[in-house]
């Protein structure tokens, strides 16, 4: 009668190569889900601080000046801003409005005005960017939205003579 023993080794060596086939595949999906995690969080604090922005340009109806310091951030930039970046390190730290880009800024919210192409009515542009590292010049746009404002019109004086010349009837005349 022959042994059962090389049966029984070949049976082991089979399991332990579903085992390893198997916890290979639990890496591969460990892995990736930590990759999905970290784009998500880089999404999630790209829209809180996009939002941020777009609500700060609309208070200050489209002065980027202002609205640097309503993100309480300085602006080193002369007279009339078109464009305003915001950096950022990999893990979202502020390093302030940025005129130059280091190595360590790796994300820039951007706000850009934009002609709205209606009179009394002023846009701008918040976009989020990520870099993987500064060697590689490539960006990618993690996230974009636009805000509208009204613009006061230029006769509010006129406006407000209107209202002081309208005689208010309180019924209480003779």
């Amino acid at each position: 009668m022959k042994s059962k023993a090389p049966l029984l080794l070949m049976e082991q060596m089979v399991m332990l190569l579903v085992f390893a086939l198997a916890a290979a595949i639990c890496l591969q999906a460990f892995v990736k889900s930590d990759g999905l995690s970290g784009a998500s969080e880089d999404r999630d604090r790209a829209v809180t601080l996009c939002q941020e922005a777009a609500e700060a340009v609309r208070y200050s109806g489209g002065d980027l000046k202002k609205t640097a310091e309503l993100l309480g951030l300085s602006c080193p930039y002369e007279g009339d801003v078109e464009s305003l970046s915001l950096g950022y390190d990999k893990e979202w730290n502020s390093f302030g409005v940025v005129t130059e880009f280091g190595k360590d800024v790796l994300r820039e919210v951007r706000v850009t005005r934009i002609d709205s192409g209606v009179d009394g009515l002023g846009r701008a542009q918040v976009e989020a960017f990520a870099w993987d590292d500064r060697d590689g010049a490539e960006h990618k746009s993690i996230y974009m939205i636009e805000v509208a404002w009204q613009v006061p019109a230029a006769s509010a004086e006129v406006t407000a003579e209107v209202v002081a010349e309208v005689e208010i009837d309180d019924g209480t005349a003779d």
